[in-house]
């Protein structure tokens, strides 16, 4: 018998070989019909896997993150059977699932490949799932899986087996079909109910430019019709949304080639937005003790060698700036730590003095690829609320719970309600990526740990995923599509105070290390804007909007009145424009909503004799007449967070 302990706590004894669905199965028929793989031991293995030892078992269903993934890589082998079956010939690179569902690199010969044939593969796919074929587990010897490869004619998954250890190799099939896999699979096809190809696209084999380029399909799958119909529905739902395109029909931001790739230019409306972001940050920041700081935009390679990013990031920074004078070289700057470090050692220090808080909207500049950017989620140039604290060991935990309060005054804030802590520690397996102690490495994992239960978050733990210099709380936020976006982090440092020599006096009167904790709520205001704009759909809170109303004279005997009124609501910081354009009221109107400024203030004849304007609201419509008194109280009351 051995013991099998499930996520609970419980423990429940088995014969030696029993599965995960056996498992599944002792607790509830309804439970195993709809158990798809199972971490065993922190490993996602097969449901229909015999487990040989004690374990600890935790039986993954399509509501998690695993069981979905298992469920779309297992779609990938079946979409392979699909276009092996129609296009005989067809040689396959790498099938893996992704965040929204899967995709596989062909190689079709000379045989074209278009959207065109998307319908022809889903119905093949539909098909052959029916037939509810098990995905069969086979280890097999290195020497064997050369040979079945190589009557195959398919030098891809050649490639890939010289990489493999012997003994390590395992072969799947499902119905018709075996592929290279190490797993884990869906129990069989039959799950697999509907299924979308959603687009493709060319990827070099191996991401290297001098070989083959594939034909990379991309789809999704789903235990039942109604969720697909669903997901595309939010697919057109984001495509409406989509920050790039609202950026610019709001006049937000705007790129220029000439400018250079990746490098936003805000506009007055998206300046104004994010100087509102700044200004709202900047209150919380000195309610909470910090102090803001600014730093150059280049640093001296020394700084980078110094802190460790020279050596971890220097690829993906921009080539260094050479001086006239001989051997100097400047960078710029890829993070602000190193430059606040250096600003804590402008003056002794004593225990008395911790915490210090340095805040700094400061911008930053990494190399990205270009393939890899996009809009302002992924830019060389963007700008961190960040802030480094230093602190001493004694209040590194208290540190962290009031950087956790000001990160979700923020969400709260900005209406982002669903949010889930991931507290990313170091691959314990491959410490070589991380500098520190393994000293060091366990204070700091502890204290985010300890803290984010004492704040009672809802939490995941992800291995592998620290910083090269300690670990940190990601926070993982739902945007009103139900996509997650990873906003605001926090991060435990005893690294960096250890390079820079960074010292206090104690109440021994010796010299100590203080702890720094780096952190910034919103990430950066590129990306944090931009996720905005999609969570709302460009309809922003009104004290963030650029433009919070537009007054518009019914004509232009009544601009000198809308004048006056425009004055009234800017004297109390209240912004907004008048259309003065020769247009028909409901021209006006309907362009105003478009850009969806949030008052309408309509003016005539009557609104000027009574001291009035009439009011109508994005979206809503009319709300009638008030005076100008009555307006500007009911927007200072909603403005006021």
């Amino acid at each position: 018998m051995i013991n099998i302990t499930l996520p609970d706590g419980s423990v429940r004894q088995f014969e030696q070989g029993t599965t995960s669905y056996q498992i599944a199965l002792s607790i509830s028929e309804g439970l195993a019909r709809n158990v798809l793989a199972a971490e065993v031991n922190g490993q996602v293995w097969d449901a229909g896997r015999p487990i040989e030892q004690d374990a600890s078992v935790k039986l993954l269903t399509w509501n998690d993150t695993n069981g979905k993934a298992t469920f779309w890589h297992s779609s990938a082998h079946l979409m392979a059977e699909a276009l092996e079956a129609l296009y005989p010939g067809t040689k396959f690179g790498i099938g893996p699932a992704i965040e929204t569902g899967f995709y596989y690199d062909v190689d079709f010969g000379d045989r074209e490949f278009s959207s065109d044939d998307f319908k022809q593969i889903e119905d093949k796919i539909i098909e052959l799932a029916k037939n509810r074929e098990e995905y069969i587990r086979k280890p097999v010897s290195k020497a064997d899986a050369i040979e079945y490869f190589t009557e195959k004619g398919d030098e891809y998954k050649l490639d890939l087996i010289r990489d493999l250890p012997d003994g390590s190799i395992t072969f799947y099939t499902q119905g018709n079909f075996t592929d290279l896999c190490r797993g884990p699979h869906i129990p069989n096809t039959g799950f697999i109910k509907a299924v979308k190809l959603m687009n493709v696209a060319g990827a070099y084999w191996r991401g290297d430019e001098t070989r083959k380029q594939l034909t990379r399909i991309y789809a999704v799958t789903y235990p039942k019709q109604s969720e697909l119909t669903e997901y595309l529905h939010m697919i057109e739902e984001a495509k409406k949304r989509d920050h790039r395109k609202l950026g610019k029909e709001l006049e937000l931001f705007a790129f220029s080639e000439k400018v250079g790739m990746g490098l936003p230019l805000w506009l007055p409306k998206g300046t104004a937005l994010r100087e509102r972001l700044v200004r709202f940050m900047q209150t919380a920041q000195v309610k909470a003790g910090y102090e803001q700081v600014i730093s150059p935009h280049i640093g001296h390679k020394n700084l980078y060698v110094t802190s460790g990013h020279y050596e971890k990031y220097g690829k993906d920074s921009f080539q260094p700036i050479k001086t006239p004078q001989e051997g100097e070289e400047f960078f710029l700057k890829p993070m602000n730590c190193p430059h606040h470090c250096e600003m804590y050692k402008t003056k002794p220090r004593s225990y008395k003095d911790l915490p210090v808080r340095y805040a700094e909207f400061g911008t930053v500049y990494r190399y990205e690829q270009s393939g890899e950017l996009h809009g302002l989620t992924r830019v060389r140039g963007f700008t961190q609320d960040d802030a480094h604290l230093f602190c001493r060991p004694d209040q590194v935990k208290e540190e962290f719970k009031k950087v956790i309060d000001l990160v979700l005054y923020v969400f709260s804030a900005l209406g982002f309600e669903d949010y889930t802590a991931q507290i990313s520690l170091r691959d314990p397996d491959n410490k070589a990526k991380y500098i520190g102690t393994d000293e060091n490495w366990a204070l700091a994992e502890q204290s985010i740990i300890e803290a984010a239960d004492e704040k009672g978050l809802k939490t995941v733990v992800e291995l592998g995923e620290a910083a090269f210099y300690g670990p940190k709380l990601d926070f993982m936020v739902k945007d009103a599509l139900g996509r997650k976006w990873q906003l605001g982090t926090i991060q435990v440092d005893y690294n960096l105070p250890e390079r820079f020599e960074l010292e206090y006096t104690g109440s021994d009167n010796q010299k100590h290390r203080p702890v720094m904790i780096h952190r910034a709520p919103f990430g950066s205001l590129e990306r944090f804007v931009a996720v905005l704009i999609e969570h709302c759909a460009g309809n922003f809170p009104l004290w963030l909007s650029p433009e919070q109303f537009t007054i518009l004279p019914i004509s232009e005997k009544y601009e000198d009145y809308a004048k006056k009124i425009s004055d009234i609501l800017k004297d109390s910081d209240i912004c907004g424009l008048i259309d003065f354009r020769d247009e028909k009221i409901g021209r006006k109107i309907r362009d105003a909503e478009v850009k969806k400024i949030p008052y309408m203030l309509i003016v005539g004849e009557k609104e000027e004799a009574e001291g009035l304007v009439s009011v109508r609201k994005h979206g809503q419509g009319d709300l009638g007449s008030m005076t100008i008194e009555e307006f500007k109280t009911q927007i200072i009351k909603e403005i006021t967070i």
